[in-house]
């Protein structure tokens, strides 16, 4: 049985990463304005947060599995409440950049941690379901991010955004500490090699070759989704805002439906039954989305898609807390460092066709159909 209130405190972190992640585009024009910088300059404080997110998350991944979960969660999160406010309080580009950095770091602390700590706590049979729990949070998050950050700074300005992320966190520290133990660590090692583990062991291994591939099509297709739906039925700002909702609903349905179904193939001896599946829904919601007749039926496409990135992430974030307990958080960490680089990979090979939407379906299916065929090896493993 999975106690969920057990699980508060890093439920609400994850919450808090996924809200995160895309607070700051709404409020580009607003920090830009008030720091006397262009908005593409401003744009920098988001790329600050995800490149070091996906640089450092492996090596510190690594941190958590050798001297445990708790103090490392426990640090990312000081890190987390000490960056938001650091860029609250920012009053020029140079400390607004190094704040975001500062909370990427953070991010990449923790974010890893949590997921190990979910895999190693929640009992087997339901581990799936713990973490499609936290993987659907962790999207309901990025959904509510836009929105907020938006409403925050048209009554507060832009800075009460970073105030609420900070308070918000420090918050969730008094339940960390209740209910993440310390737990024995492992061995040490070779460092370099040991942030490589994940790569040596097959399953894992390939694993993060078909995560690459299934993100490139994902989310490389899902950077131009707005432009494609926005070209193909005029869609305005505020009605491309509603299908972000849609994708941020879909996902939720997927992390949770990809956790309960999960946990059913792993109790019948199927371990990651259902990848291949997931890709073939990818492909199908994608091409749907992009070249489906009539808006209704290219929101169909859009729903198919995130509910099969959903139950793909949390299909896999179950799997590297399963294969190799020794080196949980860096293996989940990899699938965050896997993720952003399939989704460069992707928005990059989308971007060299003329046509954005026939780059999207042909990259976007082709990538998604080659992941399915990649899942049927990583399954038998």
């Amino acid at each position: 049985m999975f106690r969920r209130r057990r699980y508060a405190g890093v439920l609400a972190l994850l919450f808090l990463f996924g809200t995160e992640t895309f607070l700051v585009s709404p409020l580009l024009p607003t920090i830009a304005g008030s720091i006397h910088v262009s908005e593409a300059a401003a744009a920098s404080t988001v790329t600050a947060y995800v490149l070091v997110y996906a640089v450092c998350a492996p090596f510190l991944g690594l941190l958590s599995d050798r001297f445990g979960r708790r103090r490392t969660l426990l640090a990312g999160t000081a890190l987390f409440v000490l960056s938001n406010a650091a860029a609250a309080l920012s009053t020029d580009l140079t400390l607004l950049v190094l704040s975001r950095a500062l909370a990427g770091l953070a991010a990449a602390a923790a974010g890893p941690a949590i997921w190990a700590h979910i895999a190693e706590t929640a009992p087997d049979a339901v581990r799936g379901r713990a973490l499609g729990l936290g993987m659907a949070l962790f999207s309901t998050g990025q959904v509510i991010g836009v929105p907020l950050g938006g409403l925050l700074a048209g009554a507060a300005g832009w800075r009460a955004a970073f105030w609420a992320l900070t308070a918000g966190t420090a918050a969730a520290v008094p339940l960390l500490l209740r209910q993440v133990a310390p737990r024995p660590t492992s061995p040490g090692g070779g460092t370099i090699l040991a942030v490589l583990a994940a790569w040596r062991d097959p399953a894992l291994r390939r694993a993060l070759l078909v995560n690459t591939a299934f993100n490139a099509a994902n989310l490389g297709a899902y950077t131009f989704l707005g432009a494609v739906l926005g070209d193909r039925f005029d869609l305005s700002v505020q009605a491309l805002g509603l299908v972000g909702v849609l994708v941020g609903a879909g996902s939720a349905v997927g992390s949770l439906l990809g956790g309960r179904l999960g946990d059913k193939a792993r109790a019948a001896g199927r371990q990651q039954a259902l990848l291949p599946f997931w890709a073939l829904l990818l492909a199908a919601g994608i091409a749907l989305a992009v070249a489906g007749p009539g808006l209704v039926l290219s929101l169909l496409g859009v729903l198919l898609w995130f509910v099969a990135s959903g139950g793909f992430v949390t299909d896999q974030q179950t799997l590297a807390g399963t294969v190799a307990p020794a080196h949980r958080a860096t293996s989940s960490a990899w699938l965050t460092s896997t993720m952003y680089a399939g989704t460069g990979v992707g928005a990059w090979a989308i971007g060299a066709f003329g046509n954005v939407a026939h780059g999207s379906l042909i990259t976007g299916v082709v990538l998604a159909l080659a992941a399915a065929a990649g899942t049927v090896r990583v399954r038998n493993q």
